[in-house]
């Protein structure tokens, strides 16, 4: 019998493989879930990118009320009818603690300073100006480096006069000297604040003003901040050699461009005189060296390894570092001071020397100031008010 060709097409029926059914399924399913974890993970995306431009906004919003320049104290005018109201600046507090030493008294006959000039009472300041003290103490608490510094926000410019510590001021205590003005604060009103407020009195009555804010710094702060950016290149005009067994004092540092670390660094800014007579410097050259060092502390304050020490630097300020600014206020002038560094104008940031007449010689050598030459500088670079400084405002020794 002969089949049909119908017969011949006709399909023929496979039983169904279950394995492969099964397998079909569980892709499918694995594709399902595949699904829903990317839209879940959409979602968690889109959630989070949210919440985080929430909390960055409300970070901004709270770290511009914690990082911001600081207030100045501003007194009103003597004539008008309330008691000495003053706008204060948020630090009027000392935000360190500071740990009182105990020392011997030195023999002051007298220590009174006198009256400082009042110029600040009712003078119009420059906006957006700030000056600063910046002084630093040797063991036995005399103010050995005693600088004045400004910072014109306006402009993005910084200026730095150097004070040089046997300066004669016109005091009637025994030692006329400025380097003895914070011991003395310090003995005769109780403490830090009152050694702070006598070195800011016996500076006015040489730059004119009261510097607005103070910064002190110890040996200690010294060394760990020259560490910390990786230490100061300097130039050393010869091979230095100094021995003070009475001061634990041993400096050996040799000639030539360098960088030196924190304790080296220490070294080059005290050393004055040599064991060799013929190499010793004068104040003048010391000040040159430690404004090689500040310097190069402040370029050192911009390489991309200064954001790994941060922890470092909190621990400093925390520490080594006394102030009357606050944390946010010192933030806004670190982020200030980048662009005082990197700014285009040449000599953004500049030192000077505060300018004298010489020397009395033997035996006191005091150092007489220049009062038409601090005059012209203090006009030029760190004067804080609208008007200029005038003699008058200056008490110099004559």
């Amino acid at each position: 019998m002969q089949r049909t060709a119908a017969a011949v097409r006709r399909p023929i029926n496979r039983p169904v493989n279950s394995s492969g059914r099964k397998r079909n399924m569980q892709i499918r399913k694995q594709k399902r879930r595949q699904r829903r974890k990317l839209v879940r993970f959409i979602k968690l995306t889109v959630f989070c990118a949210v919440i985080l431009q929430i909390a960055v906004v409300a970070g901004w919003a709270g770290i511009n009320q914690i990082i911001r320049p600081p207030d100045i104290v501003v007194s009103l005018p003597a004539d008008t009818d309330t008691e000495a109201e003053q706008i204060v600046y948020s630090s009027e507090y000392s935000l360190f603690m500071y740990d009182e030493h105990e020392d011997t008294e030195p023999d002051y006959e007298e220590i009174d300073a006198g009256s400082a000039p009042t110029i600040t009472a009712n003078e119009a300041r420059k906006p957006d100006f700030y000056t600063f003290l910046v002084f630093g103490l040797t063991e036995g608490l005399n103010a050995n480096t005693i600088m004045v510094a400004s910072y014109d926000a306006r402009t993005g410019r910084g200026h730095v006069i150097s004070i040089p510590r046997d300066t004669q001021v016109d005091v009637t205590r025994n030692n006329r000297k400025i380097v003895a003005a914070y011991n003395v604060g310090r003995l005769n009103d109780a403490g830090h604040k009152g050694g702070v407020n006598r070195l800011k009195d016996e500076v006015q009555t040489i730059v004119g003003f009261r510097p607005d804010f103070y910064v002190r710094i110890d040996y200690e702060a010294f060394i760990r901040m020259v560490n910390a950016v990786g230490g100061v290149e300097v130039y050393v005009p010869f091979h230095m050699r100094y021995d003070d067994p009475y001061q634990d004092l041993h400096i050996d540092l040799s000639a030539g461009q360098q960088t030196l670390d924190g304790y080296d660094a220490l070294r080059f800014a005290r050393y004055r005189r040599g064991n060799n007579p013929g190499q010793t410097i004068t104040d003048y050259q010391r000040i040159e060296h430690q404004q090689q060092i500040i310097d190069s502390i402040f370029r050192g304050l911009l390489t991309p390894l200064t954001i790994l020490r941060i922890p470092e630097f909190v621990s400093i300020f925390n520490n080594h570092l006394y102030t009357d600014l606050s944390h946010g206020e010192l933030l806004w002038f670190a982020n200030e001071m980048r662009g005082l560094i990197t700014g285009t104008s040449a000599g953004a940031l500049e030192f000077h020397t505060l300018p004298m007449l010489g020397t009395s010689g033997a035996p006191h050598w005091f150092e007489w100031a220049d009062e038409r030459g601090i005059v012209e500088l203090v006009n030029q670079t760190v004067n804080p008010f609208v008007r200029d400084i005038t003699s008058g405002d200056l008490r110099i020794v004559p």
